[in-house]
């Protein structure tokens, strides 16, 4: 997910360098939403990850 938002900003900025303004900032907001799914996807797992490593017993 985050190479999908690093394509779309890549995209943004060309198309901002060639003067697409509509183009741009479409791509640019995409980009945007895409890269704060996978950060609050990033914590959601994280989060998971340090719990589920806690309940594993470490036996005798």
């Amino acid at each position: 997910m985050l190479g999908w938002a690093l394509m779309f900003l890549i995209v943004a900025l060309v198309a901002g360098f060639f003067g697409f303004g509509g183009i741009a900032s479409a791509a640019a907001g995409i980009a945007q939403i895409l890269f704060f799914i996978f950060i609050v996807m990033f914590a959601v797992f994280l989060i998971m990850g340090l719990v589920a490593g806690r309940r594993v017993s470490r036996g005798p």
